[in-house]
């Protein structure tokens, strides 16, 4: 990436002279281990590694000499400048578990090949020092506001949001938000989300369990059947050909299976490899009988390897993208199971069909849902002042001319009435999120530092 237009020098001195402390820093915060965690105390709603993340990036900040606020541990505020009008610019400290398959430790935050390693690099910790760093740029450049800006920080973006609902409850709604926790150049349309945990009755011999979180692709699944290992050998070359792993194990009953994927995040299942439904189909090929049997054949046929619930009636387009489905979580005992799929929808699709089809697909076992989670979709017009300024800051920068983009990831811009999400991912640069070795380029914590100040300018600086 060239810079085509650079108008304010002192900021860019600024981020380049402090690249080795924004690397540092971006090491600190991600050696906190942030994956929501019980409740530990006061100030700490989602664990205590939480809390130490937000709390790290909290006095990031006040070493710049801002202003912070902890709003309860559920979130936290950097505010700079003044001016009716605030420009908000949120992202988030916690991060999706670690899963296996890691080169490097996923929190160590160690440097090779001109990367930082860790869970949390770019999803969206990077994102959010960068943010920080351009601000403090903008800070010593001495360049006038004619709008506050607060840096915005969540705790639990990866599950619940609850971070945002108390933060809306108790703090001011910007009048304008970005959010880099997604693509350059700007992302103004997300499909809805739909989380659903369904409660199963099946009698069944086989246990099936794997999965880390609904958003996340199925990485590792351990099954159990009552068949002899050397039958259950015979029916392995078919899930070992789409590039899974498969361990067996001997049992005096019968025979452990675990079935090796690959975790990716759920919003875009055709990144990863998911174990569960490998299992699915490797069991539905073995000599099953009874109960056993018709379980495993219906929901090999409902699933499958489908990615776009094209097999209960859900492969539905528009605009906004294409249907994405993604069972993350199996969890079996002596009564049933119970599944937890994420979906993400088109804007024009309504949710209550995501819920009667996936009811409807799981019917035979009586499903009850124990829990669900719903977003709506979220679209801001190209034309907007916010579209557009970010769209001409992207294209200043890079020469590059690009339209908005429409995603079925979930960021914090739906939390906010005008908001997108604005970087940090480039096509073919950046590392794998919700996967094994997550990292993020140091050129490219550079590159997006950069981004963000001018972003920052362009909206809270400049007419």
């Amino acid at each position: 990436m060239s810079n085509t237009k650079v108008r304010y020098p002192a900021v860019e001195q600024f981020i380049d002279n402090n690249k080795d402390a924004l690397v540092r820093s971006v090491q600190e915060i991600v050696r906190f281990p942030s994956v929501e965690a019980p409740a530990a105390g006061p100030g700490a709603p989602f664990g205590e590694a939480v809390r130490g993340a937000l709390e790290n990036a909290l006095n990031l900040g006040k070493s710049f000499g801002f202003e912070t606020t902890n709003l309860d541990g559920y979130a936290g505020c950097i505010d700079y400048g003044c001016g009716e009008e605030m420009l908000g610019v949120v992202a988030h400290v916690d991060v999706v578990p670690e899963g296996e398959g890691w080169i490097h430790p996923p929190y160590a935050a160690e440097i090779a090949d001109g990367r930082i390693y860790g869970r949390g690099t770019m999803d969206d910790k990077g994102p959010a020092v960068c943010a920080i760093y351009a601000l403090a740029a903008i800070k010593a450049a001495g360049i006038p506001m004619r709008r506050r800006v607060r840096i915005i920080l969540g705790t639990n973006e990866e599950t619940g949001w609850g971070c945002m609902d108390h933060y809306r409850k108790v703090a001011e709604i910007p009048t304008l938000t970005f959010s880099p926790d997604a693509d350059y150049p700007v992302v103004n349309s997300e499909k809805g989300i739909y989380h659903a945990t369904m409660r199963c009755n099946a009698k069944t011999n086989i246990r099936i369990n794997g999965g880390t979180r609904a958003n996340v692709v199925c990485g590792k699944v351990k099954a159990f059947v009552p068949v002899e290992i050397t039958e259950v050998e015979k029916h392995v070359s078919g899930i070992l050909a789409k590039g899974f792993g498969v361990e067996l194990e001997a049992l005096a009953n019968g025979t452990e299976i675990t079935v090796i994927g690959l975790d990716a995040h759920g919003s875009m299942p055709e990144l990863g490899k998911n174990a569960m439904q490998a299992a699915f189909a490797m069991l539905a090929e073995l000599p099953l009988t009874g109960e056993d049997k018709r379980v495993i054949d219906i929901l090999h046929n409902r699933f499958g390897f489908d990615m776009h619930g094209e097999s209960i009636g859900l492969d539905v387009s528009d605009a906004s993208g294409r249907l994405s489905m993604n069972p993350g979580v199996i969890a079996w005992d002596d009564d049933g199971f119970e599944i937890s799929i994420d979906f993400r929808y088109p804007i024009s699709l309504d949710v209550n069909e995501v819920r009667s089809k996936l009811k409807a697909a799981l019917a035979e076992f009586n499903p009850v849902c124990t829990h669900e989670k719903q977003q709506d979709g979220h679209y801001i017009p190209a034309d907007s002042e916010l579209v557009s300024k970010l769209l001409k800051v992207y294209a200043d920068r890079t020469g590059e001319y690009k339209e908005p983009l429409a995603i079925g990831g979930g960021t914090y811009a739906r939390a906010f009435p005008n908001a997108v999400a604005f970087g940090s991912e480039q096509p073919g640069i950046s590392g794998p999120v919700h996967m094994p070795n997550e990292f993020i380029g140091i050129d490219e914590l550079m590159f997006n530092a950069h981004m963000i100040a001018d972003a920052i300018i362009a909206l809270a600086c400049e007419e």
